[in-house]
Formats: C-alpha cells, structure tokens, sequence
C-alpha cells in the first residue's frame, strides 16, 4: 500500500461491515510502538461496532478520528470506507484532548484547555517548539460552534499552526462525531497535538473568484447561521437571481457551483450555503452577521488549483509521505458534477492523502468553507516499498 518502512501507514478499508472495516484498517496500519493513530469513518457504520473493534484492536494506542461526508485515503474518495493513519513514536510525539459540551464554550475553558493538552505533550516531548509541532482540530460539524472554538483554539497554541475540518454525516445533516478514549462523542472536539522530527507544512487551498456585483446581508440571526434578508428581500429569493435560477431549482449542487464570499484582508473566504428553507431563508456552513458584505462566486480550475497546492508543499518539505486533508463536502459535489473524480483522485493519491469531506474547514484561527486544508507530512529520505 506504498507505506513507508518504518514510517507512516496509510490504509483503506471499503468492507461494508463495520468489525470487517476495521479488522482490515487495523492489520494495514499497525507497527510497533505507534505514537497515534487517526482515523476517518462513514456514518453508515454501526458506529458502536466500530468503536469496540477500535478499543480491542488497538488498545494501549492513542487512536483520534471523526465521522466524515466522505472518505479520501489510498482507494479514492469514497462513501462507505475508513480511512487513515499510523504515526511511529521514533519520529513522532503526540497529545489529543477532548472538549466537550461545545454548547457550554467560553473563551477561557478553550484556553484552560489548551494549555492543559500543551503540557501534556510537553511531557511526552520536552523538544516540543512551535517549529516542529502542529495541531489538527476534529470538530462536532452541526455543533455551529466551529467559529468560536477555532479562533479560541488558535490564539491559546500561539505560534502552533493549527488545520482541521469540521466532521460530516453524509448529506444526512443528522449526527456527527469525534472518536476519543475508544469511543464516538457528539457536541464535542478533538484537538490533536503531534510534535515531530519530520518537515511539514499546513496550507489551505480554494478556487474561486468573485463576482463585482456586491449584496448586504440585511436580516441574519447569526446564532444559528441562518440569512433572511439579502438586500432587503427573501434572502433565496435574492440568491437565486443572482445566479439566474428559480428559487425550486436551489439544491446542494447549486449551492457547490455558486457560494457566496466575503472579502477580507484582500482574500475570499467562502461562505457556503447548505440549504433553502422553506421560509424562504438562507442556512449557511459558516457564521454570518448582519451588515456583511457578501458577492457570488464561481469556481476556476479546480484540479489546477489543487496541483499548485501540491506543488507548494514539495517545493518547500519534498515529496510528501501523508497529507491529511480535509475537503469541504461542497468541493465533492463539484467535483462529482463535473466529473472531475478520476483527476482529483490522482492528485490526492500523489499527495499521500488520508483525510475526509467536512462540513467545514479549520486553517489557523479561522472557519472556512468550500477549501481543501491539509497538513502535509515529509521524508527524511526517499526510501519506500512497493
């Protein structure tokens, strides 16, 4: 399965059958004196299944990993697989913590939190820098917390780069969870921090471009993400003449093909819509506040965009031997609509990608929506089997 010796393992499993499913994740992955192993599962699996395979498979392991919209490991993208990632103590050093009832955060729980999974690294790793370590966040994706939690997170690790996506359910929208001490949580977060002796480097990575024309968001209740008015009318309504379809015609591959952004700093951060209500409001993935400045946007060269992105990261750390990625589910659909799927898939495979479709991506102290954020793991040299 191209796994490097003595290194990251990569694996794969599409057995339909949950003990199945992990039993074969489990013999592709395991080695000797594993610092962490992380995983990505469908929501379709008996998910009390795949938590006890976990806790008996690898037990006295640290094990981290999340429900998914979709899996992305050595077999593709996927919708029905576990995918993911053995990590060796010999070159690694990791720490993960879970925060819970995200319906309860603050501010200063999130730093208590932080600071509490720091010195636990610490502990395992005295060396441990801002330099040589990074974080990789796994969040509740109907929490509606993401926000709050990421720009906590973010400013409690300082210089401690931090990439993470949101955990999905399909196209369900129903339940999403993290995995943490052997079993599966809701309302929840995990907050993974790995110190390593390898070159890595996070990157985010997106595809559009927006239009000139600019609308305000006039009526929001930002608590639960949902957009009313757009310039003064039905907030569908005015969504769908911007992009010249009946507002019945608005569904999730509309909504993949045209999002909306909004400009900050001189960058375009997306602002996915998931879906319309029947009140005539708009649901979107991120956060929105009244008075927001929002334009339509239209993708570019989504497979481009992606080579670039791998092309940075060999450029700067060489050939990389994992990247964990996570794909805004959004960005599948588009893919699948335009199938795009085989060329996407050779991308990700050339860039050794573990990782899932999120209802949203983590990139340093922000939210995100409809990116590819990853972390991308080097080699100390090109050694590997077949």
């Amino acid at each position: 399965m191209n796994n490097n010796r003595n290194g990251i393992r990569r694996a794969q499993s599409r057995a339909s059958d949950a003990q199945e499913a992990v039993r074969e994740f489990h013999a592709a992955v395991s080695q000797p004196d594993m610092a962490l192993v992380l995983f990505f599962c469908s929501s379709v699996y008996d998910l009390d299944a795949v938590a006890a395979e976990m806790r008996r498979l690898f037990e006295g392991v640290q094990v981290a990993g999340c429900t998914t919209a979709g899996e992305i490991g050595p077999a593709g993208y996927c919708e029905h697989s576990i995918t993911g990632a053995s990590f060796p103590a010999d070159s690694f050093c990791a720490a993960v913590g879970l925060l819970d009832h995200l319906q309860e955060f603050g501010i200063d729980r999130g730093q208590a939190f932080v600071r509490e999974t720091l010195q636990k690294l610490e502990g395992l790793a005295p060396t441990a820098a801002p330099e040589n370590s990074f974080a990789l966040l796994l969040i509740d994706g109907l929490s509606v917390r993401e926000e709050q939690v990421t720009r906590a997170l973010q400013h409690a690790l300082g210089r401690v780069p931090l990439t993470g996506g949101s955990a999905g359910d399909g196209l369900r929208f129903g339940n999403t969870h993290v995995f943490h001490a052997g079993r599966f949580h809701a309302d929840s977060a995990l907050l993974t921090l790995v110190t390593t002796s390898l070159p890595f480097k996070p990157f985010m990575t997106q595809h559009f471009v927006a239009a000139r024309q600019p609308v305000v968001v006039t009526e929001a209740d930002t608590g639960t993400r949902v957009v009313r008015e757009i310039d003064g009318r039905p907030a569908a309504k005015a969504y769908a003449d911007l992009v010249g379809v009946a507002t019945d015609a608005l569904d999730p591959m509309r909504f993949a093909a045209s999002p909306m952004v909004v400009t900050i700093g001189g960058t375009h951060y997306v602002r996915s819509i998931s879906k319309a209500k029947p009140d005539g409001s708009l649901k979107f993935f991120c956060a929105i506040d009244e008075g927001v400045v929002l334009r339509v946007a239209h993708g570019t060269d989504l497979v481009g965009n992606l080579e670039q992105a791998f092309a940075a990261v060999r450029d700067e750390i060489g050939e990389p031997q994992l990247t964990i990625g996570c794909d805004c589910i959004l960005r599948r659909l588009e893919v699948i609509q335009d199938h795009l799927t085989e060329k996407v898939d050779d991308v990700m495979r050339r860039g050794k990608t573990v990782g899932f479709n999120s209802y949203g991506e983590q990139y340093r102290g922000m939210h995100v929506n409809q990116t590819f954020t990853g972390i991308a793991i080097g080699c100390h040299g090109p050694e590997e089997v077949p």
